[in-house]
């Protein structure tokens, strides 16, 4: 394997880790909410990741490119997630345990 390819791989598998890392996070804040996150903190961090994927584009680094844009719809997700867990009312969310039982 060319060098130029193994580096392209290490980024990928890298890019896909550091990605679905966060996927536990949107499963945990789908369950419970999100209310040990912060919308400053998820807000820094995809303005970071953005700026990741802007430096891959510049680069024209598909790993970079593609494992930010990844992740950058994840953090999205999670900002909508926590928004909308936020709006519903707690006796909604009480009730509908109670249901299932």
């Amino acid at each position: 394997m060319a060098l130029r390819q193994a580096v392209e791989v290490l980024g990928a598998v890298a890019g896909f880790c550091t990605t679905f890392a966060f996927v536990p996070q949107i499963v945990k804040i789908h369950k419970q909410g999100g209310r040990d996150l912060s919308y400053g903190m998820l807000a820094f961090y995809l303005l970071g990741v953005l700026l990741w994927l802007a430096y891959g584009v510049m680069l024209h680094a598909p790993s970079v490119i593609v494992t930010n844009a990844a992740t950058s719809t994840l953090i999205v997700v999670a900002i909508g997630l926590k928004a909308w867990k936020e709006r519903r009312p707690a006796g909604r969310i009480v009730a509908v345990a109670e249901e299932r039982g």
